[in-house]
């Protein structure tokens, strides 16, 4: 079997799916590329068995075959050879691949192809279509609050529930509770799933600046994706979500409307004085003021600032993790924020102080155990 192929065109696709195949994986045949060649089209394929990704492009080809090729090799390979024509001679006994450049030859090892993994097909499916923008949207508005505990798999993936006039993404690590809600997106069904971490991180990566629409189909076992020529297959989730909706509380008397990039500043400052294990700042909040402070007794290191804000409701003191409202103030792009309180043992919901009309964001998090020092 031979073909010719451009080296940067080959790259660029080896590269986008890269990221699937993992250093030690279950099966070793994992650490390779699936080349396929079928009337002049190489389908490239990796996987880890949860996910696989998919991807072709055109070559100059006589003949059919399949061959599964070194991933880290072939792109050390190609990233440091300079663009031009490349042509593979594999031969299909000794699963020999030989690569001819301009520079020179190069021979590798590859295996037998049938030893690689099926990639699942999506049968009897729903199937929504994204624009990717608004995906990739969803994606970064939630995926840094999903959790890491394999002790609770149902939380290490974002919730997807589709509706008849939205579409939610949910992400929760126990500590705080992100819900992304899009009302420009819907399908004539309800149905809800949980995509893996790994599988939206490789998608976000791989998505095109560009706009582009990105059809989703799943089933009880497995969702797949497809835009441009990639294409993604990622085995789902199956454990029961937790019911985020009841954990939102409902009555919260005390709103706090304060510019998002002071609040922002002023916590990373302050919490370089916070306790290292705890990362805790202390929000006290009286009339249109707000005091923040943190302290590490260890060191006798302690800070405070205070902010002008707009505040309706009784004086309170309340304890967050510096490290969680950080994050979540740097996933909000209002100019405004709002933060919702009851009292100082129940969450607090962050939420920009005006939404889009199309879209939804609240952001909830616990707040930690005030150590009284005056």
């Amino acid at each position: 079997m031979k073909f010719i192929v451009s080296s940067s065109a080959l790259l660029k696709q080896l590269q986008s799916i890269n990221g699937v195949v993992t250093n030690n994986p279950v099966v070793p045949i994992l650490e390779n590329f699936l080349f396929e060649i079928n009337e002049g089209t190489l389908t490239i394929t990796a996987s880890d068995l949860e996910t696989s990704m998919i991807t072709e492009l055109h070559v100059e080809a006589k003949e059919n075959g399949r061959i599964a090729a070194p991933a880290r090799i072939l792109l050390d390979t190609l990233k440091n050879l300079p663009d031009q024509p490349v042509t593979f001679t594999i031969d299909e006994e000794t699963y020999t691949i030989e690569l001819s450049s301009a520079n020179g030859r190069y021979k590798l090892s590859g295996e037998n192809a049938t030893d690689f993994p099926r990639v699942p097909v999506v049968r009897g499916s729903n199937s929504i279509e994204v624009p990717s923008n608004l995906l990739a949207r969803a994606i970064n508005k939630t995926i840094f609050a999903v959790s890491t505990d394999e002790l609770r798999p149902a939380m290490t993936g974002i919730f997807v529930q589709l509706n008849d006039n939205n579409i939610t993404f949910v992400a929760t690590d126990g500590h705080r509770l992100l819900r992304y809600r899009r009302f420009d997106v819907a399908t004539g069904n309800s149905a809800s799933i949980i995509i893996p971490r790994k599988a939206f991180t490789l998608l976000k990566s791989t998505l095109p600046a560009e706009p582009t629409t990105v059809r989703v189909e799943f089933n009880n076992s497995n969702a797949f994706f497809s835009f441009d020529n990639i294409r993604m297959v990622c085995r789902l989730i199956d454990e029961r979500y937790p019911d985020y909706e009841n954990v939102i509380p409902v009555q919260n008397p005390n709103k706090l409307v304060i510019d998002r990039y002071d609040l922002l500043s002023s916590i990373k400052r302050i919490s370089i004085y916070s306790n290292k294990t705890t990362h805790q700042v202390r929000l006290r909040i009286a009339g249109s003021e707000l005091h923040i402070s943190a302290e590490d007794l260890d060191f006798s290191n302690e800070a405070n600032e205070r902010l002008t804000c707009q505040y309706d409701g009784e004086d309170m003191e309340i304890g967050f993790n510096a490290r969680f409202l950080i994050e979540m103030l740097n996933n909000i792009d209002a100019d405004e924020i709002s933060l919702e309180l009851s009292t100082p043992n129940r969450a607090g919901l962050l939420m920009p102080s005006s939404n889009d009309e199309n879209e939804n964001i609240l952001m909830l998090v616990m707040p930690v155990m005030l150590n009284n020092y005056v």
